[in-house]
C-alpha cells in the first residue's frame, strides 16, 4: 500500500508541477523534505537514548511485566497475537499513556520501542503484523485529554475561552480512535490485506531454531525478572515517599489556594479538570524519570550500567529511520510544492459545500495526515484570519487536537524496524483521521 501511495505522490507532484509551471517548487520541496527528514531524525537521538535507557531499567526490574499484567484483559482483545507477558504489552501501554497526556517527546521513543518488541514476535520480516497495524492505527488516532498546542494558539490570539475545545477534541479523538481500531481489525481480514502463511523452517533445522528461540526467551525471562531477594521495608518506604511527594506537588498545582499560593495568570480561569490534566502533563516525565530508576535500584538492578546499555540502542534505531523518513518527506514536499493540496481543495469544494463543510477547513484537513508543521501553520492562519472565537477556528483547533500526521508516524514507526509492506496500517490511520475531521465539525456545530 505504501509503495502505491509514495509513487502516486511523486508522479502527481511532477505532473501537477509541470502543468502549473511549478517545477522549481517541486525540486525545492524534494530537497527541503530530505533536509527536514535528517534534521528530525538527528533530533530524536538524544530523546530516544534517554527513553530506551529508562525502559531497560523498567524491564530489568520487572515493572513493565507488572503493568502489562494489570491491563491484560483490554490488551488481549486489542492484540490477541501478542503474549500477555511479553514486554511489547508494557511498551505499548506506556506509549498510549504518553499520547493521552500529550507527551510527544516521550510517546515517540516509547512507540519505537514497542514496534521493536512487536518485531521480535513477527515471523515475516519486512511485513507488518496485525499487531503492528493495530498499534499504528491507535497512534494515528490516539485519545488526547488536552490538545495543548491548539489551546496555546487560541490563548495567544486572545480567545475568551481557549480551553473550550477540550471537550470537543476529546469526543472527536474518541471517535477517531474507535474508527481506526475498527478499521484495522476489519481490514486485516480482507483477502487483499490478509497475511500469507509464515515461512516454515526445513525439517533438519526446526529443532535447532526452536531450541535457540527457547534459550533466547529463557535468557530474556531471567534478565527481565527482579532479583530473588526479599523486599525490605526501607525500599517500600522510599517508593511511598516519592509517590507522596509527587501527589503533594499535584495537589499544590491544582489547588494552590490550599497552600496560600496565588494561581498562575494563565490558569486562573481554567476548570479543575483542565488544571488537573495540565498538572499531570507537567509531572509525568519527572515522575517516570525518578520512579523507574528508584524502583529498579530497590530490586537490585545496577541502574547506571543498565541505563547506558539501553541508551546505546538509540543511535542504531535512528539510523534505520532516516531512509524511510527521507523517502516519505521528499514525496510530501514535492506534492506540496506542486500545489497538489490547492488542487484537491478546489476539486472537493463543490462536493463538500452542500454538506455545510467549511471550505476554510479543507486545506487543513487535507494537510493533516501529511505534515504536522504545515498543518500548524494553516491552523495559525485560520485563527488569525477569522478570530480565535469563530466557530470555524474552534473546528480547526479541534481537528488539530484530534488527528495525527499518519504518513509521518508510519514512516518513523515502520522504518525503525525496516518494515516495507505496511499492509492496511495506512488505510486504517487515514480512516481514523477522516472520522476525526467529520466528528470535529459535527461536535463543534452541536456545542458552539
Amino acid at each position: 500500500m505504501l509503495n502505491y501511495i509514495w509513487l502516486a505522490l511523486v508522479l502527481l507532484a511532477v505532473a501537477i508541477g509541470g502543468w502549473n509551471d511549478r517545477l522549481p517548487e517541486v525540486t525545492a520541496g524534494a530537497f527541503d523534505g530530505a533536509k527536514t527528514a535528517v534534521t528530525i531524525a538527528l533530533g530524536l537521538i538524544g530523546v530516544m537514548a534517554l527513553w530506551l535507557g529508562v525502559m531497560r531499567l523498567a524491564e530489568r526490574a520487572g515493572l513493565v511485566q507488572r503493568i502489562a499484567r494489570g491491563l491484560r484483559p483490554i490488551m488481549r482483545r486489542l492484540f490477541p497475537d501478542v503474549p500477555p507477558e511479553h514486554p511489547a504489552m508494557g511498551s505499548m501501554l506506556m506509549n498510549m499513556a504518553a499520547n493521552m497526556l500529550g507527551l510527544g517527546n516521550a510517546a515517540t521513543p516509547l512507540g519505537l520501542r514497542a514496534m521493536r518488541d512487536l518485531e521480535s514476535l513477527n515471523p515475516r520480516p519486512g511485513v507488518a503484523s496485525n499487531a503492528m497495524c493495530t498499534f499504528l492505527a491507535i497512534n494515528t488516532a490516539s485519545v488526547q485529554l488536552i490538545p495543548t498546542t491548539a489551546i496555546a494558539l487560541l490563548a495567544a490570539a486572545g480567545s475568551a475561552r481557549p480551553t473550550a475545545i477540550v471537550g470537543t477534541a476529546l469526543l472527536a479523538t474518541l471517535c477517531a480512535a474507535t474508527v481506526a481500531i475498527t478499521a484495522a481489525k476489519t481490514l486485516e481480514k480482507l483477502p487483499f490485506f490478509r497475511l500469507r502463511e509464515a515461512p516454515t523452517a526445513k525439517p533438519n533445522e526446526a529443532p535447532a531454531i526452536a531450541g535457540a528461540k527457547e534459550k533466547s526467551r529463557a535468557e530474556e525471562d531471567v534478565l527481565s525478572q527482579p532479583p530473588a531477594r526479599k523486599r525490605r521495608l526501607w525500599t517500600t518506604a522510599l517508593l511511598v515517599l516519592l509517590a507522596l511527594f509527587f501527589i503533594a506537588l499535584f495537589v499544590r498545582m491544582v489547588f494552590p489556594a490550599l497552600f496560600n499560593l496565588p494561581a498562575a495568570p494563565n490558569t486562573a480561569t481554567q476548570s479543575t479538570f483542565v488544571r488537573s490534566v495540565n498538572a499531570l502533563s507537567l509531572l509525568a516525565i519527572p515522575f517516570l524519570l525518578s520512579f523507574f530508576p528508584l524502583y529498579a535500584a530497590t530490586r537490585g538492578v545496577k541502574v547506571y550500567e543498565e541505563f547506558v546499555e539501553g541508551a546505546k540502542e538509540g543511535f542504531g534505531v535512528i539510523l534505520k529511520i532516516i531512509p524511510f523518513l527521507v523517502a516519505m518527506l521528499v514525496a510530501i514536499g514535492m506534492f506540496k510544492g506542486a500545489g497538489g493540496i490547492d488542487l484537491l481543495t478546489r476539486a472537493l469544494t463543490p462536493v463538500l459545500a452542500p454538506l455545510h463543510f467549511p471550505t476554510d477547513l479543507l486545506p487543513l484537513a487535507l494537510m493533516r495526515p501529511l505534515s504536522g508543521s504545515a498543518t500548524l501553520a494553516l491552523l495559525t492562519d485560520i485563527i488569525h484570519r477569522l478570530g480565535p472565537d469563530n466557530i470555524v477556528s474552534l473546528m480547526a483547533a479541534t481537528i488539530y487536537g484530534s488527528t495525527e500526521t499518519t504518513f509521518y508516524v508510519a514512516a518513523v514507526y515502520f522504518g525503525s524496524v525496516s518494515v516495507k509492506q505496511t499492509r492496511h496500517a495506512i488505510p486504517a490511520g487515514l480512516l481514523g483521521d477522516l472520522a476525526g475531521v467529520i466528528a470535529s465539525v459535527a461536535i463543534c456545530r452541536a456545542v458552539f
